[in-house]
Formats: C-alpha cells, sequence, structure tokens
C-alpha cells in the first residue's frame, strides 16, 4: 500500500511539471495595467518561446474561460459583460489577434494585457504604449522596415536610429513614423496585427521622446 501510494505521488509530481511549457532562449515583458494603462498591477522579464497565457500563469493568478484560452480574471479583477469592461491583450503595440494560448513569445516582445472598459471603444488595434515597438520586434517574429517622415532635422535622424529605421524615402509595405505640427502620438493600423503601421508624433512630443522613450509607455495614445 505504501508503495503504491508513493508510486502515485511521484506520478503526481511528473504531470504537474509537465504541465509548464519548456522556454525557448531569449527574454520578452510582460505588463498588466487597469483602466488603458493608468494603473499598473505589473512589469516583470519573463522567458521567450512560451505562449502568452503560460507567461501569464507564471507570474499571476489567472482565471481563464473558452477552454482556458481566453483571460476572464487576473489576480482577482475580473471581466464583466454587465459592466462592460474585459481584459485585452497587446504585443508590441499590437492588439492580439488570437486567443493568448495561441501567441507564442518571441525574444524582445513586450506582452501587455490591459483591463479596460469597452463600452464606447471595443477596439483598439494599436497602441503607443510599448514604443520603440513595434518597429523594432514588429509581431510574431517578422519585422517590417521603418520610414520617419515630416519635419524635424536632427530629432528625425535620432528617432530613426531609436526603432531601427531609415529618414525618408519610399520602402514597399514599411512601417511610417511622421512627424507632425500638432501636439500629440498617435497609432493607426487599417490592416491585421503584423501589417504596416502608421504613427503620428507631434515635433515638440518628439523632442521629448528621444530624451526620454519611456514617456509613453503604458500610453494608448499621447505622452505622460
Amino acid at each position: 500500500m505504501i508503495r503504491r501510494a508513493l508510486g502515485l505521488l511521484f506520478a503526481a509530481v511528473v504531470l504537474a511539471g509537465c504541465g509548464e511549457e519548456p522556454a525557448g532562449k531569449g527574454a520578452a515583458t510582460l505588463w498588466v495595467t487597469r483602466d488603458r494603462g493608468n494603473d499598473v498591477m505589473l512589469s516583470v522579464s519573463v522567458p521567450a518561446g512560451i505562449s502568452a497565457m503560460e507567461a501569464l500563469r507564471r507570474k499571476t493568478e489567472v482565471e481563464t474561460r473558452h477552454g482556458g484560452r481566453f483571460v476572464q480574471a487576473i489576480d482577482g479583477v475580473e471581466g464583466s459583460i454587465a459592466d462592460r469592461r474585459d481584459w485585452f491583450f497587446y504585443v508590441n503595440g499590437y492588439e492580439g489577434d488570437r486567443s493568448a494560448s495561441d501567441y507564442r513569445l518571441h525574444d524582445g516582445d513586450v506582452l501587455w494585457f490591459d483591463h479596460r472598459s469597452w463600452a464606447k471603444q471595443l477596439r483598439v488595434p494599436v497602441v503607443v504604449g510599448a514604443f520603440p515597438e513595434p518597429f523594432v520586434h514588429g509581431f510574431d517574429g517578422n519585422r517590417r522596415p521603418t520610414v520617419v517622415e515630416g519635419p524635424g532635422g536632427k530629432t528625425a535622424k535620432l528617432l530613426a536610429r531609436l526603432v531601427g529605421g531609415s529618414v525618408g524615402g519610399s520602402v514597399e509595405g514599411a512601417n511610417r513614423l511622421v512627424l507632425v505640427r500638432r501636439s500629440g502620438f498617435r497609432a493607426r493600423l487599417t490592416g491585421a496585427p503584423g501589417d504596416p503601421v502608421l504613427f503620428e508624433l507631434g515635433l515638440v512630443d518628439a523632442r521629448r521622446l528621444v530624451r526620454d522613450p519611456t514617456l509613453a509607455r503604458y500610453r494608448y495614445e499621447g505622452l505622460r
């Protein structure tokens, strides 16, 4: 009886170990926030090579729905149809186009879960809050070239260096970071995650961002 009990215990330990996905090379960043990034709950490093859901499970208490594919609650903060609030996730600024269980993290990815209201706006296809992403690491391991456009001279060159792009010219399928006279920092995406993005950045804001790229962190648009 004792031998059988020990055997069952050993089997349980082995099975428990098998539940964790093996990590790959490199690391990604995990953010968990509320209310469009205004309340930061967590900011940690996680291994690359695992799913977005597995990364979340390793660092938080997660409740799921739809067979474990979608997030219902993180550390007790729940989604609610009645309140029109839910968890949304982004990778390098792109809104996820699949379940968190189906996206596998790549080295350098910024994974962001945000709990927010969807009463006035259900989808936000791309945000500026992971800048200099998505210019540096792209989406799903695929990176596009980037062209910095508009006035700015030295500032444009510094931005191009920051995002690994070039100043001016025409490159097919490139992301565009356009400097404009009006203030603000906004992102647009007309296609699917991984397709070219258009970021518009005011000149004054561009000078601030070059000095401190974290000013856009956790923001859907604009700078702190």
